[in-house]
């Protein structure tokens, strides 16, 4: 110790110990998902390890990483009404076919840039010129990664039916 304070690495390593498992099932029940609620719990000592607060008492130690754990799940939670995803188990019941879950599949595997064209052109029916102005690009490059993906989705369609 220097200057009467912890090293922050010996600080922070102590205070996972102690209050980790219950930062954890705070924010599992805050989130109601496994690895939403381990994500919080490393972003709250984070912001610990950024801010370096002083503390008047292991009390006040531990209701400081409470609130920063409980305001972190808050802002997940926000994020994630902002930006809602749907689970693959719940796309997949969506697809008419079991050919159809395999094409949903190989489609996920491709990069980026190259499935959200096809998923817009093909899923939800936009025109080229329409997708190109969703994702700030010109008509030519939508064009271009529409054929791009296509070929790659052939491709990796093809792997996965070859036995």
């Amino acid at each position: 110790m220097e200057n009467g304070t912890a090293r922050p690495a010996a600080s922070a390593e102590r205070l996972v110990s102690a209050y980790a498992d219950a930062l954890y099932r705070l924010c599992l029940v805050r989130l109601q998902n496994a690895a939403d609620a381990e994500d919080a719990v490393q972003e709250t000592f984070l912001r610990y390890l950024t801010k370096k607060p002083a503390f008047e008492s292991a009390e006040h130690e531990k209701a400081w990483l409470l609130k920063v754990a409980l305001n972190v799940c808050r802002d997940m939670g926000r994020a994630r009404s902002r930006h809602p995803t749907v689970d693959l188990s719940e796309v997949e019941l969506a697809a008419p076919e079991p050919e159809d879950g395999q094409i949903l599949e190989a489609l996920l595997k491709l990069p980026d840039k190259y499935r959200v064209v096809l998923t817009l052109y093909y899923a939800e029916g936009y025109r080229t010129e329409e997708i190109a102005g969703i994702i700030g690009k010109t008509v030519s490059a939508v064009k271009m990664r529409l054929k791009k993906g296509r070929e790659l989705l052939k491709t990796q369609y093809e792997q996965e039916d070859s036995p």
